[in-house]
């Protein structure tokens, strides 16, 4: 029977700067700004405790397109860690890590094949003979719009045909529309594996044959929750089966407290204690919003102290559960109708959201700025609702209270 077994991983974001946290206690910090590499280490242990025949990394294996020597130094000895074990290594670089930046090159061993600009087909034979046939490109620059499954040739000569593309699916949001794609036309390939990159959110998109983006392989920030990992990929004449390895050494997470039955501080801080016990992992760090549902007997003020009290039990702590922030959700609602016929300024208020189309032109001094351009993405539909929203619920707040 004809198999071959592999790690397939995506957007390591290695050295990632891993934005939006404040003051951490050193050892804490230092655990996040290592977690992307210690990210990789686990991607490659799990490759060697396997056994497998090769990893696929679908793109975006740095998070700049100006790697760090200390990035590229590090990722060359996990690879050669592999090649210690005998595993080949396929790399597509993506749009955060394309061809076009500027670097100081640091050579890579030679189980390592590195697609270039053009889709190529990159052959493998396995220690028992099974044959494929892999196929991928590497962003030459940046943005690339153009529809690249287009140059995905199937070519016989092989029992297995993998196709690599770090891309997005059409439809997906929240992601630059980079070497768009439709499901059926990776279907019509007739692969028997699609080793997908770009979307940072673990998805299957088709079981038959395995359509997969595995996520990034450590979240970097509070909308990247969860455990995050890489797929193990097994094929044989019959049938494929991909299992998900969790690689993550930071975990974000998210715990919902309801408070309509607390009355006291004590009571909050105490339950509060005991959620944050139940989801502490051993070897593990992990990143918490505490969203605290229906407070009513208490002053929001002591909140910010709340927060204070819990972040000092944990930062001495290996396996630490820190609360990054805590959201109160308040009772409080108008209706913009009732408001409108009250006052003309509200209307005319309400009307300005809605109409308020200048959200880009807002925030370009942060875009052109030479080094926050660097770490940011073009704002997707979903967050400049979300601005909207936040900005009209901040204002009325401030309103109606007074």
């Amino acid at each position: 029977m004809k198999k071959i077994k592999f790690i397939h991983g995506a957007d390591l974001h290695i050295d990632s700067p891993m934005l939006g946290l404040q003051a951490l206690p050193d050892a804490i910090f230092k655990r996040i700004l290592e977690s992307t590499f210690r990210a990789v280490e686990n991607l490659v242990n799990a490759a060697i405790y396997h056994q497998v025949d090769f990893v696929i990394l679908a793109g975006d294996l740095f998070d700049l397109e100006d790697r760090s020597v200390r990035a590229q130094v590090f990722l060359a000895k996990q690879l050669e860690r592999l090649e210690k074990d005998k595993i080949d290594v396929f790399i597509v670089h993506g749009n955060h890590d394309h061809l076009g930046g500027k670097w100081t090159d640091i050579r890579l061993p030679a189980n390592v094949h590195v697609f270039e600009e053009k889709v190529e087909i990159k052959k493998f034979t396995a220690k028992n003979g099974t044959k494929v046939h892999l196929y991928g490109f590497s962003y030459p620059e940046r943005h690339v719009f153009d529809r690249k499954i287009h140059s995905y040739k199937r070519k016989a000569g092989a029992d297995f045909h993998i196709g690599i593309l770090h891309g997005n699916v059409e439809g997906s949001s929240g992601h630059g529309n980079y070497a768009p794609f439709q499901i059926k036309d990776l279907l019509e390939k007739e692969f028997h594996y699609w080793a997908l990159g770009h979307i940072h959110q673990r998805t299957v998109l088709h079981e038959e044959p395995p359509i997969i983006y595995p996520g990034n392989t450590q979240g970097r920030h509070v909308k990247e929750q969860g455990a995050k990992g890489c797929y193990l990929v097994e094929l044989n004449d019959a049938a494929a089966t991909f299992d998900f390895v969790e690689t993550s050494e930071i975990i974000w997470d998210e715990i919902a407290i309801d408070a309509r039955d607390i009355s006291t501080f004590d009571q909050l801080y105490r339950l509060c204690l005991e959620e944050l016990e139940g989801v502490r992992v051993e070897g593990r760090g992990i990143f918490i919003t505490l969203k605290i549902n229906h407070l009513q007997k208490l002053d929001s003020a002591l909140l910010d102290e709340l927060l204070e009290i819990l972040q000092e039990e944990e930062k001495d702590e290996q396996s630490f559960v820190w609360v990054v922030r805590i959201i109160a959700e308040e009772k409080f609602s108008w209706n913009q109708g009732e408001l409108a016929k009250e006052s003309d300024f509200y209307g005319e208020l309400f009307q300005t959201l809605k109409s308020f189309t200048e959200i880009e032109e807002a925030i370009a001094p942060l875009y052109k700025h030479p080094s926050a351009r660097k770490y940011l993405s073009p704002l997707s539909e979903s967050d400049v609702q979300e601005i909207t929203t936040d900005a009209e619920a901040l204002l009325m707040k401030k309103l109606l209270k007074q």
